[in-house]
């Protein structure tokens, strides 16, 4: 019974996650084939199955967003584009399709200057994934700390040294700043996005508040504040206003 026992486990083990694999594989082909022949609900709800058993990728999002978009869902489109974006930032596809659905966006945001800092970040950290800048970080950390053993052994010296660890050391401080800011930018601070056609803005949690401006589909937004039914909403440009939970999703 023991042996039986040990050979069930090392099935379960080694085994179990070749046939998950094997049936995600399966299922992601049977999505392909469903959208190749245009029948893009039943592919987004295959593709959306495997999100389902966490088998998360930026392919799968950026198959189901083409989904959404043939399905005319654009708010959600953007969504899972967004999300598709956030796992593989250096995409083409995934920004041109970006690009292309946000052409079609009306905006309700005008008269805020857009705060010139964050923009500036969010340029150069756009390129890197959190891993990719962590990654270079502590291979800055590492080269810097051999280094620095390295000319206290005086295997180097003169000016030249100097030169080498003033240089590693900005690089350390430049990539550590930039990991900083993605890791607060991406997984610290929560951003949606709108998927609804159209969504009220209001002072206040609730329709009896004033009505501050109408937004459209695909804005995104940081969730400052939440309460039952609704987000405190800071939009890019600065401006912010309570939205309906059930009119945007989480990115």
């Amino acid at each position: 019974m023991r042996r039986e026992y040990v050979i069930i486990i090392l099935f379960i083990y080694f085994l179990a996650p070749i046939a998950l694999a094997l049936n995600a594989d399966s299922l992601f082909s049977a999505a392909n084939n469903l959208y190749n022949g245009r029948d893009f609900t039943g592919a987004r709800e295959l593709y959306q199955r495997l999100e389902q058993y966490n088998y998360i990728s930026a392919p799968l999002h950026f198959n189901i967003g083409n989904c959404y978009f043939k399905e005319n869902k654009p708010g959600y489109a953007v969504l899972y584009y967004l999300r598709a974006q956030k796992l593989a930032p250096n995409d083409e596809d995934i920004r041109n399709n970006l690009d292309f659905i946000r052409q079609f966006m009306p905006t309700n945001l005008e008269g805020v200057k857009i705060n010139p800092v964050n923009t500036f970040f969010d340029r150069i950290t756009a390129p890197f994934t959190l891993n990719g800048l962590g990654w270079i970080s502590s291979i800055l950390f590492i080269l810097l700390f051999l280094f620095l053993s390295a000319m206290v052994h005086f295997w180097f010296r003169g000016l030249m040294a100097k030169i080498v660890s003033f240089s590693l050391l900005v690089l350390l401080l430049v990539f550590s700043g930039m990991t900083t800011f993605k890791y607060r930018t991406d997984y610290l601070t929560k951003w949606g996005v709108i998927v609804a056609n159209e969504a009220n803005i209001y002072s206040g949690p609730g329709e009896d508040n004033d009505l501050e401006f109408v937004a459209a589909y695909g804005l995104t937004f940081e969730i400052e504040k939440t309460s039952d039914k609704y987000y405190l909403a800071i939009f890019e440009n600065k401006r912010k206003g309570w939205i309906k939970k059930e009119l945007v999703e989480v990115i």
